[in-house]
């Protein structure tokens, strides 16, 4: 058994990691004996999912998917391992270090690697004005939902924790409203969503086929991750909090 626990959104999210096999309620396994919560979106499901796997014996998390990028320099598909997370009030976490950065090596000559600070934010940010705002108050390059909730739940259980974000929007893509309102409320992302954010504004077609393409991209990422063999924890730190 691995003894790592991986929370992710999406069940599209957690399909980069391998078959899963359930073990009851939201949790499944890997072949290898990781356990993968799929939350649904938002820090408060993270931690509801976070804490199902403390409970059912993990010794180390992930809060692992896909990002918004907040830094103009990041394309779709470049992989995020955080040095820190940060909350929308600033607090922040730290990352493991060791078991980051043996990630990061391992990974680094297949495609690009960001250590760039992530920030958790509870609504979506969905427009470049909103994502450069974010950038230049928090110097986080990538945003996403639930990777401090996950943070938080690690460091009161004194478990190591990095999360593996893999980049989808840039900060110059537009998310169209419609959709992601309808992927909050069902913590998912199905094609009657997308098809109801066309008949609602056809005009969304050009912005959703570019995500379409970026999705791809991300998706690429996080397989490669996943396939590397390296995200085991071995003897990493717990994660920290700084204010």
């Amino acid at each position: 058994m691995s003894g790592l626990g991986i929370v992710t959104a999406l069940a599209t999210e957690s399909r980069p990691l391998g078959r899963l096999r359930p073990v009851g309620g939201s949790l499944g396994t890997l072949l290898d004996g990781t356990k993968v919560a799929v939350s649904g979106m938002g820090g408060a499901a993270a931690a509801q999912a976070a804490l199902r796997l403390v409970e059912s014996g993990v010794r180390a998390l992930i809060s692992w998917g896909m990002a918004g990028g907040l830094d103009p320099l990041l394309a779709a598909g470049t992989l995020v391992l955080p040095r820190e997370v940060l909350s929308p009030e600033g607090a922040r976490f730290v990352t493991a270090q060791e078991w980051r950065e043996r990630l990061a090596a391992a990974l680094a000559a297949g495609q690009p690697v960001s250590a760039g600070s992530l920030l958790s934010c509870r609504e979506p940010i969905g427009t470049p004005a909103e994502k450069a705002v974010a950038f230049r108050t928090t110097a986080a390059v990538a945003v996403d939902m639930e990777s401090f909730a996950v943070a938080e739940i690690a460091a009161r259980h004194l478990l190591p924790f990095i999360a593996v974000r893999a980049i989808v929007d840039t900060a110059q893509d537009s998310l169209p409203p419609s959709l992601t309102a309808a992927a909050v409320a069902a913590g998912t992302v199905r094609g009657p969503q997308v098809i109801g954010a066309l008949l609602r504004d056809p005009g969304e077609l050009a912005t959703l086929l570019r995500l379409l393409r970026r999705y791809r991209a991300a998706r690429r990422t996080l397989l490669a991750v996943a396939r590397s063999g390296a995200l085991r924890a071995e003897a990493a730190r717990p994660a920290a909090v700084l204010t």
